[in-house]
């Protein structure tokens, strides 16, 4: 089965590196660290608000959508902070088997 989201990670990893112009990625983590840091951890409260606003409202189409925004913004978190992927999924599988 293919995994998007990996496959998303690398891509966003691949944006802080490279910084390709006209890229969200780039433009987020663009400034120095503590100014990046707090464009992301911004943009993860936004749409964590429009989540739960959406889901509130019960319109299953803008869950989906913003729980897209969300886990996007926080894939963008990971990688800006150095954390792997697999760190993450691993965690998810520590927390399986309790």
């Amino acid at each position: 089965m293919k995994d998007v989201l990996r496959e998303e990670f690398d891509i966003i990893k691949q944006r802080i590196r490279n910084r390709p112009k006209g890229s969200y990625v780039a433009y987020l983590t663009a400034d120095d660290e503590k100014t990046a840091l707090n464009k992301i951890c911004e943009k993860i409260g936004e749409e964590a608000a429009e989540t739960i606003i959406a889901a509130k409202d019960g319109v299953k189409d803008e869950v989906i959508f913003e729980s897209a925004d969300l886990i996007f913004h926080t894939l963008v978190l990971l990688a800006y902070s150095g954390i792997d992927y697999d760190d993450i999924m691993n965690e998810f599988e520590r927390r399986r088997k309790k």
